[in-house]
């Protein structure tokens, strides 16, 4: 894959960048409202795209992820890293407005169950309606917290 193509793979991330209000819904509880923040933004060129998040509920983490473009896989990665010291990597697509993580193996940590967030941008861009799902063996996938992402910038 050359340079001009990887450079059209990260510009479609576009609609990530600015500031976003997170709000999120624990199954049996009722909405939370705003419980943090999240930023994208460019980094090295526009060779990579970091978020930055910071959540003000004590049992969730901040965190830093690192997204990029694996060229020779041909799809996007996150680097996921969180202040709990804790390290993943998740398979990414973004395809027609629906954003798609996915950690079914084994990275910079044992893979004790599977994870993967699918997350639908509204036709405006401004929201994003999504939710974290685990599974213990990849195919049965059970809600753990609904995610909402709502642009402030």
């Amino acid at each position: 894959m050359d340079q001009a193509a990887h450079k059209a793979a990260m510009e479609r991330l576009e609609p990530f960048i600015g500031g976003w209000s997170l709000d999120a819904s624990f199954p049996g509880a009722p909405p939370t409202g705003p419980l943090g923040w999240s930023v994208f933004e460019w980094a090295l060129g526009g060779q990579y795209l970091i978020e930055r998040s910071e959540v003000s509920h004590p049992d969730a983490p901040d965190g830093l992820c690192v997204i990029g473009f694996d060229l020779g896989a041909r799809r996007y990665l996150q680097h996921y890293f969180d202040s709990r010291g804790v390290a993943r990597m998740y398979a990414m697509t973004f395809d027609d407005g629906v954003w798609e993580l996915l950690r079914d193996a084994a990275d910079f940590t044992p893979l004790d169950f599977c994870q993967r967030f699918i997350g639908t941008f509204s036709a405006d861009g401004r929201t994003i309606e999504g939710e974290w799902q685990t599974s213990p063996d990849g195919s049965a996938w059970q809600r753990d917290f609904g995610l909402t992402y709502r642009k402030t910038t």
